[in-house]
């Protein structure tokens, strides 16, 4: 998982490239999703120099490769991985798919190592370091403690939370009312993994009314 997740930065990495070639010398702006339905014929019907096209394909070029080894390494982990009762309850919490319910349970490891779900929310990165009185910011605590692949995993489901669940959308636009944007988005990774830590100790099912209420 460690694996894929090197590869898909990589990926965006391609992405981001390109979208900064076409934004620079056509003044246009191109969505990835827009960008993984290039092919080589689209590249060529741009208005632009042979060889910034050149570059825009090797640039494709490279990400298809990361696609192909990206579904390889999700094939095989999905078929030699023994799902456990955490994965599939992991799998009902709002914005958490496959590939991020294996990443949390997989970097979890047994849930009963973290007393409480503020213990499993500090490992996972989801707490703010910053130390204040009065008001005042007073220090920092050790921003990379923890553990970064679980931090990366639910930013990503806060993500596709606020997308797809309509509660959870509610919930972080009242909180973007009061703060910055990426405040809110944490804010609800932090929920996310509060409630991951009930679903993997109990087994029992995400309720975004409890978790966001």
């Amino acid at each position: 998982m460690r694996k894929r997740s090197q590869l898909v930065r990589q990926r965006s990495d391609q992405i981001l490239s390109m979208q900064n070639l076409v934004a620079r010398n056509l003044g246009a702006q191109c969505s990835g999703n827009d960008i993984k339905r290039w092919d080589d014929e689209d590249i060529d019907a741009m208005n632009l120099l042979d060889d910034q096209k050149l570059a825009l394909k090797a640039n494709l070029a490279v990400m298809d490769c990361l696609d192909r080894q990206v579904h390889t390494l999700e094939r095989r982990i999905l078929a030699s991985t023994k799902l456990s009762e955490s994965f599939q309850a992991l799998k009902s919490v709002s914005g958490v798919g496959d590939v991020l319910a294996l990443t949390i349970a997989l970097e979890t490891g047994d849930i009963g190592r973290f007393a409480s779900p503020g213990q499993f929310a500090s490992y996972a990165r989801t707490v703010d370091s910053r130390r204040e009185s009065n008001g005042k910011k007073k220090g920092e605590g050790n921003a990379k403690c923890g553990n970064k692949h679980l931090a990366w995993a639910f930013i990503e489901a806060a993500h596709f939370a606020v997308r797809y669940d309509a509660a959870i959308k509610r919930w972080y636009q009242k909180k973007c009312a009061s703060s910055l944007s990426v405040v809110a988005i944490k804010a609800v990774a932090h929920k996310l993994a509060r409630a991951c830590w009930h679903v993997m100790k109990d087994g029992r099912p995400f309720e975004a009314s409890r978790a966001f209420g």
